[in-house]
C-alpha cells in the first residue's frame, strides 16, 4: 500500500520557521519525483517545491525561492521541506505527492500518482 503521510506543521509566527516532513512508502522512492503543493483557502493548489528522488534536481515557486529549502533522505524514504522567513501568505494546507514522470511548470507539477493528506500551515501576523 502506498503511503505518504505529512508532518510538521503547526502555528508559527511570521518571519518564523518550520520543517515538514514526507513519509513515503510502498513504492520504489528512488524512481519519483516528491512535490510539495500548498492550497490556501479560496485559492487553488500550487506547487511549492519538487525533488528527483534519482538525481537530486530541486526546483521552488519563485514565491518561496530563497526561503524554503526541500531534501531527501532516501534512506528514509522521506523528504523536508524546511520553511524559514515565514510570512502569512505561506498560510496553507500543505501536501505531498510523488510522481513517476512529473511535468514540471511555474506553477505546479504535473503527473503525480500519489497524495498525501496534508499538514496545516498557519502563519500569524
Amino acid at each position: 500500500e502506498v503511503q505518504l503521510v505529512e508532518s510538521g506543521g503547526g502555528l508559527v509566527q511570521a518571519g518564523g520557521s518550520l520543517r515538514l516532513s514526507c513519509a513515503t512508502s510502498g513504492f520504489t522512492f528512488d524512481d519519483y519525483t516528491i512535490g510539495w503543493f500548498r492550497q490556501a483557502p479560496g485559492k487553488e493548489r500550487e506547487g511549492v517545491s519538487c525533488i528527483s528522488s534519482s538525481n537530486g534536481n530541486t526546483y521552488y515557486a519563485d514565491s518561496v525561492k530563497g526561503r524554503f529549502t526541500v531534501s531527501s533522505d532516501n534512506a528514509k524514504n522521506t523528504v523536508y521541506l524546511q520553511m524559514n522567513s515565514l510570512k502569512p501568505e505561506d498560510t496553507a494546507v500543505y501536501y505531498c505527492a510523488a510522481g513517476s514522470e512529473v511535468v514540471i511548470s511555474t506553477s505546479y507539477y504535473y503527473g503525480m500518482d500519489y497524495w498525501g493528506k496534508g499538514t496545516l500551515v498557519t502563519v500569524s501576523s
